[in-house]
Protein backbone atom coordinates (compact mmCIF):
# COMPACT_ATOMS: atom_id res chain seq x y z
CA UNK A 1 0.00 0.00 0.00
CA UNK A 2 2.89 2.38 0.75
CA UNK A 3 4.28 1.76 -2.74
CA UNK A 4 0.92 2.62 -4.29
CA UNK A 5 0.51 5.84 -2.30
CA UNK A 6 4.04 6.96 -3.11
CA UNK A 7 3.47 6.39 -6.83
CA UNK A 8 0.21 8.35 -6.79
CA UNK A 9 1.75 11.25 -4.87
CA UNK A 10 4.96 11.47 -6.88
CA UNK A 11 3.86 10.81 -10.46
CA UNK A 12 1.29 13.26 -11.82
CA UNK A 13 0.85 11.49 -15.17
CA UNK A 14 0.17 8.16 -13.53
CA UNK A 15 -2.23 9.77 -11.05
CA UNK A 16 -4.29 11.22 -13.91
CA UNK A 17 -4.36 7.87 -15.71
CA UNK A 18 -5.37 6.17 -12.47
CA UNK A 19 -8.24 8.62 -11.84
CA UNK A 20 -9.46 8.12 -15.41
CA UNK A 21 -9.40 4.36 -14.92
CA UNK A 22 -11.08 4.48 -11.50
CA UNK A 23 -14.06 6.56 -12.59
CA UNK A 24 -14.65 5.03 -16.02
CA UNK A 25 -14.45 1.43 -14.79
CA UNK A 26 -16.90 2.04 -11.95
CA UNK A 27 -19.21 3.46 -14.60
CA UNK A 28 -18.73 0.33 -16.71
CA UNK A 29 -20.23 -1.85 -14.02
CA UNK A 30 -23.29 0.37 -13.78
CA UNK A 31 -23.83 -0.50 -17.44
CA UNK A 32 -23.04 -4.20 -17.03
CA UNK A 33 -25.33 -4.83 -14.08
CA UNK A 34 -28.14 -2.74 -15.58
CA UNK A 35 -27.97 -4.58 -18.92
CA UNK A 36 -27.91 -8.06 -17.43
CA UNK A 37 -30.65 -7.24 -14.93
CA UNK A 38 -32.75 -5.77 -17.73
CA UNK A 39 -32.30 -8.93 -19.78
CA UNK A 40 -33.21 -11.21 -16.87
CA UNK A 41 -36.30 -9.15 -15.99
CA UNK A 42 -37.61 -9.00 -19.54
CA UNK A 43 -36.66 -12.48 -20.79
CA UNK A 44 -35.31 -14.60 -17.92
CA UNK A 45 -33.28 -16.44 -20.53
CA UNK A 46 -29.70 -17.60 -20.10
CA UNK A 47 -29.53 -17.79 -23.89
CA UNK A 48 -30.23 -14.05 -24.20
CA UNK A 49 -27.63 -13.34 -21.51
CA UNK A 50 -25.24 -15.38 -23.62
CA UNK A 51 -26.26 -13.35 -26.66
CA UNK A 52 -25.44 -10.08 -24.90
CA UNK A 53 -22.07 -11.43 -23.80
CA UNK A 54 -21.31 -12.59 -27.34
CA UNK A 55 -22.37 -9.23 -28.75
CA UNK A 56 -19.70 -7.73 -26.50
CA UNK A 57 -17.05 -10.39 -26.96
CA UNK A 58 -17.07 -10.66 -30.75
CA UNK A 59 -16.47 -6.92 -31.42
CA UNK A 60 -13.79 -6.82 -28.71
CA UNK A 61 -12.07 -9.76 -30.41
CA UNK A 62 -12.33 -8.16 -33.85
CA UNK A 63 -11.09 -4.79 -32.56
CA UNK A 64 -7.92 -6.26 -31.03
CA UNK A 65 -5.78 -6.49 -34.18
CA UNK A 66 -6.94 -3.04 -35.33
CA UNK A 67 -6.30 -1.51 -31.92
CA UNK A 68 -2.83 -3.05 -31.72
CA UNK A 69 -1.72 -1.65 -35.06
CA UNK A 70 -3.21 1.78 -34.34
CA UNK A 71 -1.59 1.97 -30.90
CA UNK A 72 1.83 1.16 -32.36
CA UNK A 73 1.34 3.64 -35.23
CA UNK A 74 -0.12 6.78 -33.65
CA UNK A 75 -0.15 8.84 -30.46
CA UNK A 76 -1.44 6.53 -27.74
CA UNK A 77 -2.76 9.37 -25.59
CA UNK A 78 -4.98 10.64 -28.42
CA UNK A 79 -6.29 7.13 -29.01
CA UNK A 80 -7.24 6.79 -25.33
CA UNK A 81 -9.18 10.06 -25.44
CA UNK A 82 -10.93 9.09 -28.70
CA UNK A 83 -12.00 5.76 -27.24
CA UNK A 84 -13.47 7.50 -24.20
CA UNK A 85 -15.46 10.02 -26.22
CA UNK A 86 -16.94 7.37 -28.50
CA UNK A 87 -17.91 5.23 -25.52
CA UNK A 88 -19.46 8.27 -23.80
CA UNK A 89 -21.93 8.68 -26.68
CA UNK A 90 -22.71 4.97 -27.03
CA UNK A 91 -23.21 4.51 -23.27
CA UNK A 92 -25.81 7.28 -23.17
CA UNK A 93 -27.69 5.68 -26.06
CA UNK A 94 -28.42 2.62 -23.87
CA UNK A 95 -31.28 4.66 -22.41
CA UNK A 96 -33.23 3.70 -25.54
CA UNK A 97 -33.21 0.03 -24.47
CA UNK A 98 -35.36 0.69 -21.39
CA UNK A 99 -38.82 -0.62 -22.17
CA UNK A 100 -37.60 -1.94 -25.53
CA UNK A 101 -38.27 -5.67 -25.41
CA UNK A 102 -36.42 -6.75 -28.57
CA UNK A 103 -32.87 -7.79 -27.76
CA UNK A 104 -31.26 -6.59 -31.01
CA UNK A 105 -30.73 -3.02 -29.77
CA UNK A 106 -28.89 -4.29 -26.68
CA UNK A 107 -26.75 -6.46 -28.93
CA UNK A 108 -25.95 -3.54 -31.26
CA UNK A 109 -25.05 -1.03 -28.54
CA UNK A 110 -23.07 -3.61 -26.55
CA UNK A 111 -21.07 -4.39 -29.68
CA UNK A 112 -20.30 -0.73 -30.40
CA UNK A 113 -19.27 -0.11 -26.79
CA UNK A 114 -16.92 -3.06 -26.70
CA UNK A 115 -15.37 -2.43 -30.11
CA UNK A 116 -13.99 0.86 -28.75
CA UNK A 117 -12.76 -0.66 -25.47
CA UNK A 118 -9.52 -2.44 -26.57
CA UNK A 119 -8.18 0.86 -27.88
CA UNK A 120 -8.33 2.13 -24.30
CA UNK A 121 -7.45 -0.95 -22.23
CA UNK A 122 -4.49 -2.05 -24.36
CA UNK A 123 -3.34 1.56 -24.78
CA UNK A 124 -3.47 2.20 -21.05
CA UNK A 125 -1.15 -0.73 -20.41
CA UNK A 126 1.14 0.13 -23.33
CA UNK A 127 1.90 3.62 -22.00
CA UNK A 128 2.88 2.51 -18.49
CA UNK A 129 6.62 2.30 -19.30
CA UNK A 130 6.35 5.82 -20.75
CA UNK A 131 5.08 7.35 -17.51
CA UNK A 132 6.65 5.08 -14.87
CA UNK A 133 10.35 4.51 -14.15
CA UNK A 134 11.94 1.06 -14.22
CA UNK A 135 11.79 0.93 -10.41
CA UNK A 136 8.09 1.90 -10.37
CA UNK A 137 6.92 -0.18 -13.34
CA UNK A 138 5.90 -3.27 -11.32
CA UNK A 139 4.10 -1.02 -8.82
CA UNK A 140 2.31 0.85 -11.64
CA UNK A 141 1.21 -2.44 -13.21
CA UNK A 142 0.06 -3.83 -9.85
CA UNK A 143 -1.91 -0.70 -9.01
CA UNK A 144 -3.47 -0.52 -12.47
CA UNK A 145 -4.69 -4.09 -12.22
CA UNK A 146 -5.67 -3.83 -8.55
CA UNK A 147 -7.69 -0.74 -9.43
CA UNK A 148 -9.58 -2.83 -11.99
CA UNK A 149 -10.61 -5.05 -9.15
CA UNK A 150 -11.35 -2.21 -6.72
CA UNK A 151 -13.75 -0.86 -9.31
CA UNK A 152 -15.19 -4.34 -9.82
CA UNK A 153 -15.91 -4.62 -6.11
CA UNK A 154 -17.22 -1.10 -5.61
CA UNK A 155 -18.83 -0.70 -9.01
CA UNK A 156 -20.82 -3.94 -8.99
CA UNK A 157 -22.06 -3.49 -5.43
CA UNK A 158 -23.04 0.12 -6.12
CA UNK A 159 -24.54 -0.74 -9.51
CA UNK A 160 -26.56 -3.70 -8.21
CA UNK A 161 -28.26 -1.69 -5.49
CA UNK A 162 -28.54 1.37 -7.74
CA UNK A 163 -30.35 -0.61 -10.43
CA UNK A 164 -32.69 -1.99 -7.79
CA UNK A 165 -33.42 1.40 -6.17
CA UNK A 166 -32.92 4.08 -8.85
CA UNK A 167 -33.64 2.16 -12.04
CA UNK A 168 -31.74 1.61 -15.25
CA UNK A 169 -31.89 5.18 -16.60
CA UNK A 170 -29.41 6.59 -14.08
CA UNK A 171 -27.08 3.63 -14.48
CA UNK A 172 -26.64 4.46 -18.16
CA UNK A 173 -26.24 8.19 -17.51
CA UNK A 174 -23.55 7.57 -14.89
CA UNK A 175 -21.67 5.27 -17.27
CA UNK A 176 -21.69 7.94 -19.98
CA UNK A 177 -20.44 10.68 -17.66
CA UNK A 178 -17.65 8.43 -16.38
CA UNK A 179 -16.14 8.23 -19.88
CA UNK A 180 -16.30 12.00 -20.23
CA UNK A 181 -14.38 12.39 -16.96
CA UNK A 182 -11.78 9.86 -18.13
CA UNK A 183 -11.17 11.73 -21.39
CA UNK A 184 -10.71 15.00 -19.52
CA UNK A 185 -8.21 13.48 -17.07
CA UNK A 186 -6.10 11.86 -19.79
CA UNK A 187 -6.01 15.11 -21.77
CA UNK A 188 -4.07 16.66 -18.87
CA UNK A 189 -1.20 14.16 -19.04
CA UNK A 190 2.09 15.72 -20.18
CA UNK A 191 5.37 14.28 -21.50
CA UNK A 192 7.84 15.40 -24.16
CA UNK A 193 6.24 15.83 -27.56
CA UNK A 194 5.97 12.50 -29.36
CA UNK A 195 6.69 10.35 -26.28
CA UNK A 196 3.26 8.73 -26.37
CA UNK A 197 4.05 7.32 -29.81
CA UNK A 198 5.76 3.93 -30.10
CA UNK A 199 9.54 4.19 -30.42
CA UNK A 200 9.58 3.26 -34.13
CA UNK A 201 6.33 4.96 -35.20
CA UNK A 202 8.11 7.97 -36.69
CA UNK A 203 9.49 5.68 -39.39
CA UNK A 204 5.92 5.11 -40.59
CA UNK A 205 5.36 8.80 -41.48
CA UNK A 206 4.28 9.08 -45.09
CA UNK A 207 3.96 5.33 -45.50
CA UNK A 208 0.72 3.60 -46.44
CA UNK A 209 -0.86 1.77 -43.52
CA UNK A 210 -0.79 -1.99 -44.03
CA UNK A 211 -2.77 -3.25 -41.02
CA UNK A 212 -2.54 -6.98 -41.74
CA UNK A 213 1.18 -6.89 -42.53
CA UNK A 214 1.94 -4.85 -39.42
CA UNK A 215 -0.22 -7.12 -37.29
CA UNK A 216 1.57 -10.20 -38.64
CA UNK A 217 4.86 -8.61 -37.68
CA UNK A 218 3.53 -8.40 -34.13
CA UNK A 219 2.49 -12.06 -34.22
CA UNK A 220 5.94 -13.10 -35.46
CA UNK A 221 7.54 -11.15 -32.65
CA UNK A 222 5.21 -12.75 -30.12
CA UNK A 223 6.06 -16.25 -31.38
CA UNK A 224 9.79 -15.47 -31.28
CA UNK A 225 9.76 -14.85 -27.51
CA UNK A 226 8.75 -18.10 -25.70
CA UNK A 227 7.65 -16.34 -22.50
CA UNK A 228 5.30 -13.96 -24.33
CA UNK A 229 3.86 -16.85 -26.33
CA UNK A 230 3.47 -18.93 -23.16
CA UNK A 231 1.59 -16.17 -21.36
CA UNK A 232 -0.67 -15.82 -24.39
CA UNK A 233 -1.43 -19.54 -24.35
CA UNK A 234 -2.34 -19.69 -20.67
CA UNK A 235 -4.53 -16.65 -21.20
CA UNK A 236 -6.43 -18.67 -23.79
CA UNK A 237 -6.51 -21.64 -21.43
CA UNK A 238 -8.12 -19.62 -18.66
CA UNK A 239 -10.76 -18.30 -21.06
CA UNK A 240 -12.00 -21.84 -21.87
CA UNK A 241 -13.84 -21.69 -18.55
CA UNK A 242 -13.69 -17.94 -17.95
CA UNK A 243 -16.20 -17.14 -20.69
CA UNK A 244 -18.82 -19.42 -19.18
CA UNK A 245 -18.23 -17.82 -15.79
CA UNK A 246 -19.35 -14.43 -17.11
CA UNK A 247 -22.78 -15.85 -17.94
CA UNK A 248 -23.03 -17.98 -14.81
CA UNK A 249 -22.77 -15.01 -12.44
CA UNK A 250 -26.12 -13.72 -13.73
CA UNK A 251 -27.70 -17.19 -13.62
CA UNK A 252 -26.47 -17.90 -10.08
CA UNK A 253 -27.67 -14.53 -8.81
CA UNK A 254 -31.13 -14.76 -10.38
CA UNK A 255 -31.96 -18.47 -10.74
CA UNK A 256 -29.86 -20.45 -8.25
CA UNK A 257 -29.87 -18.10 -5.26
CA UNK A 258 -32.95 -16.08 -6.36
CA UNK A 259 -31.63 -12.72 -5.18
CA UNK A 260 -32.29 -10.56 -8.24
CA UNK A 261 -30.07 -7.64 -9.37
CA UNK A 262 -28.60 -7.25 -5.88
CA UNK A 263 -27.60 -10.93 -5.96
CA UNK A 264 -25.81 -10.54 -9.29
CA UNK A 265 -24.08 -7.43 -8.01
CA UNK A 266 -23.02 -9.14 -4.77
CA UNK A 267 -21.49 -12.12 -6.58
CA UNK A 268 -19.54 -9.76 -8.83
CA UNK A 269 -18.62 -7.72 -5.76
CA UNK A 270 -17.15 -10.70 -3.90
CA UNK A 271 -15.34 -11.73 -7.06
CA UNK A 272 -13.89 -8.23 -7.10
CA UNK A 273 -12.89 -8.53 -3.43
CA UNK A 274 -10.96 -11.70 -4.22
CA UNK A 275 -9.27 -9.99 -7.14
CA UNK A 276 -8.33 -7.08 -4.89
CA UNK A 277 -6.72 -9.40 -2.34
CA UNK A 278 -4.98 -11.34 -5.10
CA UNK A 279 -3.67 -8.11 -6.61
CA UNK A 280 -1.99 -7.25 -3.31
CA UNK A 281 -0.54 -10.75 -3.03
CA UNK A 282 0.70 -10.60 -6.62
CA UNK A 283 2.35 -7.23 -6.04
CA UNK A 284 4.22 -8.43 -2.95
CA UNK A 285 5.19 -11.69 -4.64
CA UNK A 286 6.44 -9.89 -7.74
CA UNK A 287 8.87 -7.83 -5.68
CA UNK A 288 10.39 -10.92 -4.07
CA UNK A 289 10.22 -13.78 -6.57
CA UNK A 290 12.96 -14.66 -9.02
CA UNK A 291 11.96 -15.87 -12.47
CA UNK A 292 11.77 -19.55 -11.46
CA UNK A 293 9.66 -18.70 -8.43
CA UNK A 294 7.33 -16.63 -10.61
CA UNK A 295 6.63 -19.60 -12.87
CA UNK A 296 5.85 -21.90 -9.92
CA UNK A 297 3.47 -19.41 -8.32
CA UNK A 298 1.58 -18.97 -11.59
CA UNK A 299 0.92 -22.73 -11.81
CA UNK A 300 -0.30 -22.92 -8.19
CA UNK A 301 -2.54 -19.88 -8.66
CA UNK A 302 -4.26 -21.33 -11.73
CA UNK A 303 -5.06 -24.58 -9.90
CA UNK A 304 -6.46 -22.61 -6.94
CA UNK A 305 -8.61 -20.53 -9.27
CA UNK A 306 -10.21 -23.50 -11.00
CA UNK A 307 -10.80 -25.68 -7.93
CA UNK A 308 -12.35 -22.81 -5.97
CA UNK A 309 -14.70 -22.06 -8.87
CA UNK A 310 -15.88 -25.68 -8.88
CA UNK A 311 -16.60 -25.42 -5.15
CA UNK A 312 -18.46 -22.12 -5.69
CA UNK A 313 -20.73 -23.78 -8.22
CA UNK A 314 -21.64 -26.61 -5.82
CA UNK A 315 -22.33 -24.65 -2.63
CA UNK A 316 -25.88 -24.65 -1.27
CA UNK A 317 -25.06 -21.82 1.13
CA UNK A 318 -25.07 -18.41 -0.55
CA UNK A 319 -22.38 -17.04 1.76
CA UNK A 320 -20.12 -20.09 1.30
CA UNK A 321 -20.47 -19.66 -2.44
CA UNK A 322 -19.44 -16.02 -2.13
CA UNK A 323 -16.36 -17.08 -0.16
CA UNK A 324 -15.26 -19.56 -2.81
CA UNK A 325 -15.83 -17.17 -5.70
CA UNK A 326 -13.60 -14.70 -3.87
CA UNK A 327 -10.89 -17.36 -3.42
CA UNK A 328 -11.14 -18.29 -7.09
CA UNK A 329 -10.47 -14.70 -8.05
CA UNK A 330 -7.48 -14.45 -5.69
CA UNK A 331 -5.71 -17.05 -7.83
CA UNK A 332 -6.72 -15.31 -11.04
CA UNK A 333 -5.43 -11.93 -9.84
CA UNK A 334 -2.05 -13.26 -8.73
CA UNK A 335 -1.40 -14.70 -12.20
CA UNK A 336 -2.55 -11.53 -13.93
CA UNK A 337 -0.31 -9.17 -11.95
CA UNK A 338 2.75 -11.40 -12.31
CA UNK A 339 2.24 -12.11 -16.01
CA UNK A 340 1.66 -8.50 -17.00
CA UNK A 341 4.72 -7.35 -15.07
CA UNK A 342 6.77 -9.85 -17.05
CA UNK A 343 5.26 -8.63 -20.34
CA UNK A 344 6.00 -4.99 -19.51
CA UNK A 345 9.61 -5.84 -18.68
CA UNK A 346 10.29 -7.98 -21.73
CA UNK A 347 8.23 -6.53 -24.62
CA UNK A 348 9.76 -4.06 -27.05
CA UNK A 349 7.99 -0.68 -27.11
CA UNK A 350 7.45 -0.85 -30.87
CA UNK A 351 5.36 -4.02 -30.43
CA UNK A 352 3.74 -3.26 -27.08
CA UNK A 353 0.37 -2.14 -28.46
CA UNK A 354 0.06 -5.20 -30.68
CA UNK A 355 1.13 -7.62 -27.95
CA UNK A 356 -1.37 -6.39 -25.36
CA UNK A 357 -4.15 -6.07 -27.93
CA UNK A 358 -3.39 -9.59 -29.20
CA UNK A 359 -3.52 -10.96 -25.66
CA UNK A 360 -6.92 -9.35 -25.25
CA UNK A 361 -8.13 -10.73 -28.60
CA UNK A 362 -6.95 -14.24 -27.78
CA UNK A 363 -8.87 -14.16 -24.52
CA UNK A 364 -12.00 -12.85 -26.19
CA UNK A 365 -11.81 -15.41 -29.00
CA UNK A 366 -11.86 -18.30 -26.55
CA UNK A 367 -14.40 -16.57 -24.33
CA UNK A 368 -16.72 -16.25 -27.32
CA UNK A 369 -16.67 -20.02 -27.77
CA UNK A 370 -16.97 -20.62 -24.02
CA UNK A 371 -19.88 -18.21 -23.66
CA UNK A 372 -21.68 -19.64 -26.69
CA UNK A 373 -21.40 -23.19 -25.37
CA UNK A 374 -22.46 -22.10 -21.87
CA UNK A 375 -25.49 -20.26 -23.25
CA UNK A 376 -26.57 -23.33 -25.22
CA UNK A 377 -25.84 -25.64 -22.28
CA UNK A 378 -27.96 -23.43 -19.98
CA UNK A 379 -31.02 -24.61 -21.92
CA UNK A 380 -30.28 -28.25 -21.03
CA UNK A 381 -28.10 -28.34 -17.90
CA UNK A 382 -28.11 -26.63 -14.52
CA UNK A 383 -25.80 -23.69 -13.77
CA UNK A 384 -24.07 -25.87 -11.15
CA UNK A 385 -23.09 -28.48 -13.74
CA UNK A 386 -21.85 -25.86 -16.19
CA UNK A 387 -19.86 -24.19 -13.39
CA UNK A 388 -18.10 -27.45 -12.52
CA UNK A 389 -17.00 -27.94 -16.12
CA UNK A 390 -15.88 -24.29 -16.40
CA UNK A 391 -13.74 -24.55 -13.27
CA UNK A 392 -12.13 -27.78 -14.43
CA UNK A 393 -11.23 -26.26 -17.79
CA UNK A 394 -9.63 -23.23 -16.14
CA UNK A 395 -7.51 -25.47 -13.90
CA UNK A 396 -6.16 -27.40 -16.87
CA UNK A 397 -4.28 -24.24 -17.86
CA UNK A 398 -1.72 -25.08 -15.19
CA UNK A 399 -0.82 -28.35 -16.93
CA UNK A 400 0.35 -26.61 -20.09
CA UNK A 401 2.35 -24.08 -18.06
CA UNK A 402 4.03 -26.80 -15.99
CA UNK A 403 4.86 -28.85 -19.10
CA UNK A 404 6.37 -25.80 -20.84
CA UNK A 405 8.44 -24.98 -17.76
CA UNK A 406 9.70 -28.51 -17.09
CA UNK A 407 10.62 -29.02 -20.75
CA UNK A 408 12.70 -25.84 -20.79
CA UNK A 409 10.36 -23.92 -23.10
CA UNK A 410 10.03 -20.88 -20.82
CA UNK A 411 13.52 -19.34 -20.52
CA UNK A 412 13.78 -15.83 -19.15
CA UNK A 413 14.19 -13.32 -22.02
CA UNK A 414 16.42 -10.25 -21.71
CA UNK A 415 14.81 -7.29 -19.97
CA UNK A 416 13.95 -4.41 -22.27
CA UNK A 417 15.17 -0.88 -21.63
CA UNK A 418 12.43 1.16 -19.97
CA UNK A 419 12.60 4.91 -20.43
CA UNK A 420 10.33 6.98 -18.23
CA UNK A 421 9.77 10.27 -20.02
CA UNK A 422 8.20 11.80 -16.95
CA UNK A 423 11.51 11.48 -15.10
CA UNK A 424 13.08 14.13 -17.35
CA UNK A 425 10.14 16.53 -17.23
CA UNK A 426 9.17 18.45 -14.12
CA UNK A 427 5.65 18.86 -15.47
CA UNK A 428 5.07 15.15 -14.96
CA UNK A 429 5.65 15.30 -11.20
CA UNK A 430 4.28 17.50 -8.51
CA UNK A 431 6.64 20.06 -7.05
Amino acid sequence: MTDFLHLLRANRNYRLLWLAQLVSEIGDYFNNIAVFSLVMQTTGSGLVVSGVMLSRAIPAFLAGPVAGVVLDRFDRKHILIGSDLIRCIVALTFILTIGFHDAWLLYLLSGLLMFASPFFTSGRTAILPTIASREDLHTANSLTQTTQWITLTAGTLMAGFSAAKLGFYWAFVINSLSFLFSAAAISLMRVEKGSFRASHSATFNGQVIRPWQEYREGLRYMCSVPLILGIGMISVGWATGGGAAQILFALFGEQVFKRGPAGIGTIWGFAGLGLLIGGGVGHLAGRRLNFEGYKRVVAIAYVTHGVAYILFSQMESYWAALGFIALSRVGMAVTSVLNYSQLLRHTLDEFRGRIFATMESLRWAMMILSMALAGIASQHYSPRTIGTVAGALSSLTALYWLWADWSGRLPEPPEQEVVCESESMPASHDA
